[in-house]
């Protein structure tokens, strides 16, 4: 299941940042906020009541003339339409609108998708003069609010939600796995992909998806059913210049969204970027099994220790995710092509596993013994017991005396001591510590 995607667009400094910062915050209930690698977060995860929405936030262009402005501007708008269920054009309203968003405007309207015009810095009740005028922009009624002040914070997010579609929840079978290729461009996605689906041939058919602008290609190999979620070549009217290159990971957030296993496409040559150290923290903070998958390997010298030393070298650069899986492949070669449905099966496979809570227990009692649990200031965290509430990614929950002596690192050690019993191989694992409630005493 993927959630319904909001994206923001709008010129420079008409409050984009601010307004999605306080969407961010803890005063709008907020899922999770799992700790990761993309410093220049985006996106974030909303619950607003009980819908679960990502929010995009296209801020952050600062163009040096006019002239960039429209190109990049038509560039970023491209990128919302293509991504999101429900767009915000968000106006300054201390100002009337201009040419850059009467044409943005009109990108807009011709895209058919919800659209709320929203004008921001209305810090009273009291509308500008000039704030009528924003009807002529053919967007529908101008919604305004105040992002500094939260005004009308509660009506906008009931507006939004209103507008998500109904069928946002895939049509697939829960023993069909869903597979994302994503990766920078140029990296080998539709080559790969086209490889698998020729080498295969046995499409079922090509369905456009009808909730995202991603083409879903529905297929079997060896009675096992698949769809493969292609991002590579969504509306590509024309190349995405470099200076909002950053956007391409926007197309990769509702395909990460709706897999069970994401494939992350690296070219060989170039090695690990930090647009691929950005696409993979995606993933990894939407819980999803990963496969890297290192294309163009038929370019790369070798020796008998290459394939090791890059190995080693993926490890480091993606430290934050040492369980994904790795493989070498070259989609002109076809070299190891067959392995990636194979690998992606096996990954899906290990998310859904579930460890018996007497058997997890046994083993977490032992690891105990072996590397006693923190201490701190005389008192040492005492555990009681783990139990497995959840699958992909396999969740756990640590009941202990005090989880503010539960160190990142100690959880780290069971989190290697489960992997080795269990292996869960390509896929995140989550511990949450719990404080077991006392009789009578409230709950932490």
């Amino acid at each position: 299941m993927g959630k319904p995607v909001v994206a923001v667009v709008g010129k420079p400094n008409v409050g984009k940042s601010t307004f999605f910062n306080k969407i961010s915050g803890k005063r709008i209930s907020i899922v999770e906020d799992k700790p990761g690698v993309t410093r220049d977060r985006i996106y974030v995860d909303v619950e607003w009541l009980g819908n679960h929405f990502t929010m995009i936030d296209t801020g952050g262009i600062e163009p040096d003339s006019k002239d960039i402005i429209m190109s990049q501007m038509r560039d970023q708008a491209e990128v919302a339409i293509d991504t999101a269920d429900v767009i915000i054009f968000m106006l300054d309203g201390k100002d009337s609108y201009t040419t850059a968003d009467q044409e943005i405007a009109q990108m807009l309207r011709r895209s058919k998708k919800p659209v709320l015009l929203v004008v921001n810095k209305v810090d009273n009740t009291i509308l500008p003069d000039h704030f009528y005028d924003y009807y002529n922009l053919g967007i529908g009624e101008p919604f305004p609010i105040s992002a500094t002040n939260m005004l009308n914070f509660g009506d906008l997010l009931d507006e939004i939600v209103a507008l998500f579609p109904e069928n946002v929840v895939d049509d697939y079978d829960e023993d069909v796995i869903k597979v994302a290729v994503i990766g920078k461009p140029n990296a080998g996605k539709s080559s790969i992909i086209n490889k698998i689906l020729g080498e295969n041939r046995v499409i079922v058919s090509d369905i456009a998806g009808t909730t995202r602008d991603a083409i879903d290609t529905p297929f079997s190999v060896n009675d096992q059913d698949f769809v493969l979620i292609d991002t590579a070549g969504i509306r590509r009217k024309k190349k995405i210049n470099e200076a909002i290159e950053k956007y391409s990971i926007l197309r990769a957030i509702t395909a990460i969204e709706r897999s069970d296993v994401s494939v992350l496409v690296i070219d060989a040559v170039e090695g690990v970027t930090e647009q691929d150290k950005k696409i993979a923290g995606l993933a990894h903070e939407a819980g999803r099994g990963m496969l890297i998958v290192v294309n163009k390997w038929d370019l790369v010298e070798k020796d008998g220790k290459t394939m090791k030393r890059y190995t080693d070298t993926i490890r480091q650069e993606l430290s934050f995710m040492p369980y994904a899986a790795v493989l070498f492949v070259s989609a002109l070669t076809k070299q190891r092509i067959s392995l990636i449905l194979e690998r992606a099966a096996y990954i899906s496979d290990q998310a859904a596993m579930r460890v018996q809570t007497g058997l997890l227990n046994d083993i977490i009692n032992e690891a105990i013994i072996l590397n006693q649990p923190p201490s701190d200031k005389g008192k040492r965290l005492k555990i009681y017991y783990m139990t497995q509430v959840d699958v992909k990614p396999p969740t756990f929950i640590l009941f202990v005396n005090d989880k503010e002596l539960a160190h990142f690192s100690y959880l780290r050690y069971l989190e290697n001591v489960i992997r080795k019993n269990f292996k869960f191989e390509g896929t995140p694992i989550v511990i949450k510590v719990r404080e077991k409630q006392k009789m009578g005493g409230p709950r932490r």
